[in-house]
């Protein structure tokens, strides 16, 4: 049984080095999930040092990535769509699933409030648009929903070009440490000053980096050894700096270009990799995972909550090096097992409101050539030049 649709995903034409480098990001963001998760719970992670230098190690770049990888595809949907259909496009893959998931979470959290270490209350249904941050990780559709919106109406309403565009983006980004400083928060605005250059840069850099002539120099093994050692020791002393300060944060908050260094070179470095793997076709479960990252994003929590809670509340584990390994693996694993399963109960309404016939249709063994989905779908709407799944 092809529990994780991997066949459709692998055969699929669509610029694969995009699921790569998205499965990279997904694990990173997983692992911290999963620390989080887990010392929230009381478990003791203060006994393993390690666990925390990874999880601090690994945090500086993996958003700025996931907004750059969006990036880099508008143009090229707006000009083949519009923006009215490109704006619909962004409520229906990013808005509904973050609107649906964000409701189920929190529904749960308050109903198992006895058994969680969350003080969730019905305001929290609000936050998911005002206030994002209090919601756990739905702050990132939240703001890659804005953000896309803002830009597209900027970039056709107002005919702003690609480098005035990084301008608004660098302006926002640096105005950002001057409100914390005068203790004004902005709620969701917040997020939408902090990653709105990386979209924009995403969007700079489109034309290159879906040049097939670009593969060569990404896929390069001497930029992955030029990259490495800059990477290691950028990484070291952005690690460094926030154990110091007690702060996972203190360096993205308080040190912005730094914090812009920390995030190039480790997108380069995750985007090197990705070029790699994909023209050495390794590590295939990496681009199934990519190609689950939304998906991964709106039930991690959930999963993780349960595994969590059947390890330490029923069989009694409380041992950080065997926890974190398996709700990580789980956390991952899970939510790709249970989004192609509601596929298969013709339940994908609960993550997009653009049906994702392809896939479906593969998933039952049918062929997914445009000729046969046109005539078993007449009324289906195909966006799938790239497939745009932010």
């Amino acid at each position: 049984m092809n529990l994780f649709n991997s066949s459709f995903i692998l055969s699929n034409k669509r610029f694969g080095w995009i699921d790569y480098d998205r499965g990279i990001s997904i694990i990173l963001v997983s692992y911290r999930h999963c620390f989080e998760s887990l010392g929230n719970s009381g478990i003791r992670l203060a006994d393993f040092p390690l666990l925390n230098y990874i999880n601090i190690f690994l945090f500086g770049f993996r958003m700025p990535l996931f907004f750059i990888a969006s990036g880099i595809f508008i143009s090229t949907s707006i000009e083949k769509y519009g923006l009215a259909k490109y704006a619909t496009s962004r409520a229906q893959t990013i808005l509904h699933p973050l609107l649906v998931w964000g409701i189920i979470q929190i529904s749960l959290q308050i109903f198992f409030s006895d058994h969680t270490n969350t003080t969730t209350t019905p305001m929290y249904y609000l936050y998911l648009i005002v206030d994002p941050r209090e919601t756990a990780q739905f702050w990132y559709l939240n703001t890659l929903f804005f953000v896309g919106i803002i830009y597209s109406i900027v970039k056709v309403k107002f005919k702003v070009k690609g480098w005035q565009q990084i301008i608004i983006g660098l302006l926002l980004y640096f105005l950002l440490p001057l409100l914390r400083m005068k203790n004004l928060y902005l709620g969701f605005v917040m997020d939408i000053f902090q990653y709105y250059l990386f979209f924009a840069l995403g969007d700079a850099i489109a034309s290159f980096m879906l040049n097939p002539d670009s593969a060569k120099i990404f896929a390069s093994r001497r930029f992955l050894l030029m990259l490495l050692p800059l990477f290691i020791t950028i990484q070291f002393f952005f690690t460094k700096i926030n154990l110091e300060q007690q702060s996972n944060y203190f360096v993205e908050h308080h040190m912005p270009i730094f914090f812009l260094l920390v995030a190039f070179v480790g997108c380069a470095l995750s985007i090197n990799i990705s070029f790699i793997l994909k023209s050495m076709k390794k590590l295939p479960i990496l681009r199934v995972i990519g190609y689950h990252s939304v998906h991964i994003y709106c039930m991690q929590i959930i999963a993780m909550a349960a595994v969590k809670f059947l390890l330490i509340k029923i069989f009694g584990l409380t041992y950080p090096p065997l926890l974190v390994p398996v709700i990580l693996v789980l956390g991952l694993l899970l939510p790709m097992l249970a989004y192609n399963l509601f596929l298969r109960v013709n339940m994908w309404w609960l993550f997009s409101l653009k049906k994702p016939v392809e896939d479906i249709l593969f998933l039952k063994g049918k062929k997914t050539n445009k000729k046969t989905i046109i005539q078993q779908v007449p009324q289906a709407k195909i966006i799938h030049l790239f497939k745009l799944k932010d």
